[in-house]
C-alpha cells in the first residue's frame, strides 16, 4: 500500500525538540479492543455514514439536542459523551488524525496490538517496543529511575526492551515491576537504592529525594489543581498519578496507560449506551489531566491510539465488527489543534477497504515519528522505526 504524506504533518506543531530546558513528556494511551472511531469522531457530513448505521449512528448536530454530534468543523464531530474535549478543540490544543492506523490487514486484536506497540506492522519477531527503542536511542543524562513509567500491572509491549522502564499498578503501594526480568521489588524505594551492586543504586540524589517526596506526600491524598476532577475509575486514577509524577519532577519522559472495553460487537449504542459510557470516562479523564497540569502542558503531549477501527456498516447485533483505519487524538499546549488532519477516503462502497472498512491514509508510524522527533527530540528515527522511512520532510514548518 502506498500512502501519501499525511496532511497533519504539514500543519501540526508538536513543540520544539527537547534539546535543553524543561524535560518533554509523552503520555501514550492505548484504547484496547478497537474503538469505533466512526462513532467517536463522527463524519456526520457524509450521508453514507447514516446509510450504513441505521441503529447506531449519532444524530446530526441540532440546536439544543444533547443526543446529537458535537460539531467540530461542519463535517466531523465528537460523540456527545465527549463534551469535555470541546474546549480543548476550541482552544486549538486538540488535534485529530482520522483514517490512521496500521497498513497490515490483520483483524486479530493480539496481532494488531503487537504491531502497533512494536511499530513493525506484519513483523512478529520484533523483540522490543517502539517507545523502548526511543529510550535506547537517546541517552538520559539524569539517569532517572522514572524516565519511563507504565501505570499498568505488567509491562506493556511498547515499553519492553533493553532500556529501563517501570510498571506500577499504584503509587500508593509502590508495587513495582521493573525491567525485562519483571521481578517485583517490594519494600519501598529506599530498598532499591540500598541494594549493593544494583544498577539502580547509582541514580542521582535528586531522583531519590523526589521519590522520598512522593512517599511522604501520601499519593492517596493528592489534590488535583485548577478544579480538575478525575473520574473515579482505574483509568482516571492512572492519569491522576501520571500528573502527580510530572509535578513531582522525577524525570518522567514517557508515560503509558491503557483502557479496555472497546470491542463493541453487540449493542454498541449510539448517543447513549456501551460506547458512550466508555467515551465519557475516557474523555473526562484526559480533560481532567489537561486541566490539572495547566501550564505544564506546554511540555506534555498526550497521544491516543487503538489497534484498528471497526466496520463501517453495523452488524445484525446492533454493533460493529473488526475493521481497519481509525481516529487518533493528539493534545497539548504546543499542538496546532482545532483541525481534523489526514486525507479522508470516504465511506461509499467503492471507497471502503475490502468493501467494508474505513480505508487507511495515514500510517500510525508517521504520527509516532512526528512526536518522537519534534516533541521528544529524537534524531535517530531509523532505529525506532526499523525498515520504515517516515514522511516528515518539512520540520521547520511544524514549529509554533
Amino acid at each position: 500500500m502506498s500512502l501519501s504524506a499525511p496532511a497533519f504533518l504539514e500543519r501540526v506543531a508538536l513543540g520544539h525538540p527537547a534539546t535543553g530546558g524543561k524535560r518533554k513528556t509523552l503520555i501514550a494511551i492505548f484504547q484496547r479492543g478497537a474503538v469505533d472511531g466512526l462513532n467517536m469522531v463522527v463524519p456526520f457530513g457524509e450521508s453514507s455514514y447514516y446509510d450504513s448505521r441505521p441503529s447506531i449512528a449519532i444524530p446530526k448536530p441540532e440546536s439544543g439536542n444533547s443526543e446529537a454530534v458535537i460539531s467540530l468543523d461542519g463535517f466531523f464531530g465528537l460523540h456527545p459523551a465527549m463534551s469535555s474535549f470541546k474546549p480543548l478543540w476550541d482552544s486549538k490544543r486538540l488535534a485529530i488524525i482520522h483514517a490512521a492506523g496500521s497498513p497490515d490487514n490483520t483483524r486479530s486484536h493480539f496481532d494488531a496490538q503487537d504491531y502497533m506497540e512494536s511499530a513493525t506492522p506484519g513483523v512478529k519477531s520484533t523483540s522490543d517496543g517502539w517507545l523502548n527503542r526511543y529510550l535506547q536511542s537517546k541517552q538520559d543524562p539524569e539517569r532517572s529511575l522514572f524516565r519511563a513509567v507504565s501505570m499498568t500491572r505488567t509491562m506493556p509491549r511498547v515499553l519492553q526492551g533493553r532500556a529501563s522502564a517501570v510498571a506500577m499498578a499504584n503509587l500508593s503501594d509502590f508495587a513495582i515491576r521493573a525491567g525485562q526480568s519483571s521481578a517485583n521489588l517490594q519494600g519501598g524505594f529506599e530498598a532499591i537504592y540500598a541494594r549493593e551492586n544494583d544498577p539502580l543504586a547509582g541514580m542521582g540524589r535528586e531522583t531519590f529525594e523526589a521519590v522520598n517526596y512522593l512517599k511522604k506526600a501520601n499519593p492517596a491524598q493528592y489534590k488535583p489543581e485548577n478544579g480538575a476532577q478525575y473520574p473515579r475509575s482505574p483509568f482516571g486514577n492512572s492519569l491522576l498519578q501520571i500528573a502527580q509524577l510530572i509535578k513531582a519532577g522525577v524525570g518522567l519522559e514517557v508515560a503509558f496507560t491503557d483502557i479496555g472495553g472497546w470491542d463493541t460487537h453487540v449493542n454498541e449504542g449510539n448517543s447513549r449506551g456501551q460506547l458512550g459510557n466508555l467515551l465519557q470516562q475516557f474523555s473526562a479523564a484526559i480533560a481532567a489531566l489537561h486541566q490539572d497540569l495547566g501550564q505544564r502542558m506546554d511540555d506534555v503531549i498526550v497521544l491516543t491510539m487503538s489497534e484498528f477501527g471497526r466496520t463501517v456498516r453495523e452488524n445484525g447485533n446492533r454493533g460493529t465488527d473488526h475493521g481497519h483505519a481509525n481516529a487518533m487524538f493528539v493534545m497539548g499546549n504546543s499542538v496546532r489543534g482545532g483541525k481534523v488532519y489526514g486525507r479522508w477516503p470516504g465511506l461509499k462502497n467503492d471507497q471502503l477497504y475490502e468493501g467494508r472498512d474505513l480505508a487507511l491514509t495515514t500510517d500510525f508510524r508517521d504520527v509516532f515519528g512526528e512526536i518522537a522527533t519534534r516533541h521528544l527530540g529524537s534524531t535517530n528515527t531509523q532505529s525506532i522505526f526499523p525498515g520504515y522511512s517516515l514522511k516528515q520532510s518539512q520540520f521547520k514548518d511544524f514549529l509554533s
